[in-house]
Formats: C-alpha cells, sequence, structure tokens
C-alpha cells in the first residue's frame, strides 16, 4: 500500500490512545466473563466479545455491559428476569459476528496482499478489499452455518448452505458500505493512507470497524424481522 504522506504526531497520539483502550476493553468483557462469571449461555460469544472490543474498543464494552452481560444466566438470575430486550438487543449482538468476521478478515487480507505483492488494476488497496471480502463473508458463512442460523432454525445441510451463504453475503456487504466505504475515502477522497506497520492505520482500520457496524445493523435487524437469520 502507498505511503501518501507522514501520520500527523497528533493522529499517532490518537492512535496509540484508542489501541490501548481497545486492549483494556477486551480485559475488562474477558475478566466480567471469567473473572466474575457471567458466561454466556452460548459459548461461542465469550471468543466474538473480547475480539469485537479490540475491533471497536470501548463501544463494544458499552454493547456487552447493556445487551451482553444480560444474556448471561447468572445475571438474570440476580435480576430476576429472563428479558432479555427484544429485537433491538437481539440485533445489536447478532451484529456483533459480522463485525467480528470483517476485523478478523482485515488482520488476515491486509499482511496476506502486502506479503505477496497482489494488486487488481495496479492497486493493492483494489485486492485488499477483495481478500478482505471474501475472507470476511467466509468466516461470517462458517458463523452461520456451524452455530447460529443452521443449528438453531434446524434447517437442513443443504437448505443451510443456501441460507447461511445469503445471510453472510449480505451481511458483509453491508458493513462493507461503511467499512471500506472509508478505506476508499481515505486513499481517494483525503488521499491519506499510512502503511500498514503503523499504529494509526490499526486506528483509522477500526474507525472502519465501527462504521461497519452501524451501516451493517439495519441488515441484521432486518434479517432478523424476517426470520431469515437467528442468533445464539
Amino acid at each position: 500500500m502507498e505511503d501518501m504522506g507522514a501520520t500527523p504526531g497528533w493522529l499517532t497520539a490518537i492512535s496509540w490512545v484508542f489501541v490501548t483502550l481497545a486492549v483494556v476493553s477486551a480485559a475488562a468483557v474477558v475478566y466480567d466473563l471469567y473473572g466474575r462469571g457471567y458466561r454466556q449461555r452460548s459459548r461461542p460469544m465469550e471468543l466474538v466479545w473480547p475480539l469485537a472490543a479490540l475491533a471497536t474498543g470501548p463501544l463494544a464494552l458499552t454493547l456487552y455491559y447493556r445487551f451482553g452481560r444480560p444474556r448471561s444466566e447468572k445475571w438474570q438470575r440476580e435480576q430476576d428476569t429472563s428479558d432479555e430486550g427484544g429485537l433491538t438487543a437481539t440485533a445489536a449482538t447478532g451484529n456483533l459476528p459480522g463485525g467480528v468476521a470483517s476485523a478478523v478478515a482485515h488482520v488476515i487480507g491486509v499482511p496476506l496482499v502486502v506479503a505477496s505483492g497482489l494488486t487488481i488494476a495496479g492497486l493493492d488497496l483494489w485486492a485488499m478489499i477483495a481478500v478482505i471480502t471474501v475472507v470476511a463473508t467466509a468466516l461470517l458463512f462458517a458463523w452461520e452455518y456451524f452455530v447460529s442460523t443452521v443449528p438453531k432454525r434446524g434447517l437442513t445441510s443443504r437448505q443451510g448452505l443456501t441460507v447461511a451463504l445469503l445471510v453472510a453475503f449480505v451481511t458483509v456487504l453491508a458493513f462493507d458500505v461503511g467499512m471500506l466505504g472509508w478505506m476508499l475515502l481515505l486513499a481517494f477522497g483525503v488521499e491519506f493512507m499510512p502503511p500498514p506497520s503503523d499504529i494509526a492505520f490499526v486506528f483509522l482500520m477500526q474507525i472502519g470497524v465501527i462504521l461497519g457496524f452501524l451501516t451493517g445493523y439495519p441488515m441484521v435487524a432486518w434479517l432478523l424481522s424476517r426470520g431469515t437469520k437467528a442468533t445464539v
């Protein structure tokens, strides 16, 4: 990826602060899950929540305390309730795996493209976008097929393949509006994209993941309301 100029000092400072907050947020989630015993009924979500915190920092931590902890049996016993907040809460938690899949796809896709020298139309950015989209869709498909929608809806293997692929594709597409749209804005709008080795690149990609969460949420809520998607 072409370096489009030196990173301003203020951006480097903000980047370090936010990345540190993300690590602290992930540690806080892990402590709440295992140290305080607010285990999730769905054990795979205990991986999703800390990864979401690493990707989005305090945003995921806030969502965890608002929507994640109330899904633990311990919290429900303490509060003497089984209310988990309806569609808003379900969509908020159901939105997380797609965001995490996209974030992990960045971690995989960016170094892969940089190391391989892969380009599309002469630009590594297009190659990154293509690889990130494919990897994110594959990861989310695996989640929907093995963990979430297919087993929860009791679909057959053949039905599940189609439904899981559809849910994964449209969800990643909705995330891409925010996340990859942000990358394109940085590259061609403001013409600033630090190299992947720069801490500012990590921070800017975290901003992209947050934007992806925002653009992905309406799609996830719609899929849930139609009964196409299920959550754990």
